[in-house]
């Protein structure tokens, strides 16, 4: 397959309704997406990355720039035919977190461009030791008002999900409100999950032991930020309970879980495609995370396109073993999305494979146009045609 040019485009997808959590306040997620045009035409494949610059650095810009900067190297697979092409590339750009959010587009953008050329769904580009043809994914609670985030919950309800994940910020009273309108509409039957994204500091963090005792918190999710020294203080104090710490801006590379393990302060990771620079990277750290005996989830980021949702669940199929299914989030959050296909979970938070090949969906262009302002920020063509 040869590969004529790939268009890279700086997306803004619309929210139905205000979805904010603590490090993030808008009415539309900014990513990236790659198209990958090939063989005359005929082939398109597509990739997206969420960039954030509280979780990896990354800007729209940026990782824009990071992608147009790696189709300039020797290495860059003009000329795709196999798998290993698109390993052996992967591997040789960084290792660390910098440019995740570029890789996972650009990767992804590759897998599903040889996916469609070989006709083959992209699970079946993966060993299936850990294979499920089934997954169930929880829901979220952003910070809302009360109203809110009480209808919310009964819908989550509604839907016979009972693994519920609720957002907190920096406000005590705030964030008893809200465990408090979760308890009153699930009762004691639900798994339930806080996640901080970081903002709070030690105190703050002793402070709500009482909440997350009272109200039997499964999964407490990055409290502090990942630098904070004081996260070896807390997570000694919270070994007297039973809910577990799960480190998700502070596990962003292979080297990041590496010092996670060492200092076994985190005993669960939250790994993300974008996150975690795509499927290649994503693999390595839950493979090492299974050999030191580390449970994780599989997770997305808020405003993922129907792209990296079709992505997130070939991730989530290939991981029974995960705890936890974040994601498919597709028409209970955008107003508009990128992808013909519905990709989204079902009662139950239920979902499957898709059908069709490489990632299993289609691009619906005029909306991908519209949401780009008309055009890709970047076209590289082959330099070699």
């Amino acid at each position: 397959m040869k590969i004529d040019k790939i268009n890279i485009y700086k997306t803004l997808l619309p929210f139905l309704d205000d979805f904010s959590h603590s490090r993030r306040k808008g009415s539309f997620a900014s990513n990236i997406i790659v198209e990958v045009i090939a063989d005359q035409g005929k082939i398109k494949g597509y990739g997206e990355g969420a960039p954030r610059q509280f979780v990896t650095g990354e800007s729209q810009e940026s990782a824009t720039k990071s992608v147009s900067h790696f189709l300039q190297k020797d290495s860059f697979p003009w000329q795709l035919d196999n798998l290993s092409q698109i390993w052996d590339f992967v591997d040789s750009l960084s290792n660390g977190k910098k440019h995740n959010t570029a890789i996972c587009a650009l990767e992804m953008s590759l897998l599903d461009a040889l996916g469609k050329r070989q006709n083959k769904y992209i699970i079946e580009y993966f060993p299936k030791d850990f294979y499920t043809s089934k997954v169930y994914y929880g829901a979220g609670v952003p910070l809302s008002n009360k109203t809110r985030k009480m209808e919310i919950c009964r819908f989550i309800k509604e839907m016979r999900i009972n693994k519920v994940k609720l957002k907190m910020g920096k406000d005590f009273a705030e964030n008893k409100e809200a465990i408090k309108i979760a308890n009153s509409v699930f009762g004691d039957d639900y798994d339930l999950k806080i996640d901080i994204n970081g903002v709070w500091n030690y105190e703050l963090a002793l402070k709500h032991i009482s909440l997350i005792k009272g109200y039997k918190v499964k999964i407490l999710e990055q409290p502090m930020m990942p630098d904070d020294p004081d996260i070896a203080k807390f997570a000694r104090t919270m070994q007297n309970y039973s809910t577990i710490l799960m480190a998700d801006e502070s596990a962003c590379s292979l080297r990041d879980v590496e010092r996670i393990v060492r200092e076994s302060y985190y005993k669960m990771i939250n790994i993300r495609l974008s996150k975690c620079g795509g499927f290649r990277n994503s693999f390595k750290i839950i493979d090492y995370l299974r050999m030191n005996g580390l449970s994780f989830q599989i997770g997305s980021h808020l405003g993922e396109s129907g792209i990296l949702s079709a992505a997130g669940r070939a991730l989530s199929l290939l991981c029974k073993d995960a705890i936890y299914y974040d994601g498919s989030y597709d028409k209970f959050l955008l107003k508009e999305n990128i992808t013909l296909e519905n990709v989204s979970f079902g009662p139950g938070g239920e979902a499957g494979p898709l059908a069709g090949p490489g990632l299993g969906v289609e691009i619906d262009r005029e909306c991908l146009m519209r949401l780009s302002n008309g055009s890709p920020s970047i076209t590289i063509s082959n330099p070699l045609s």
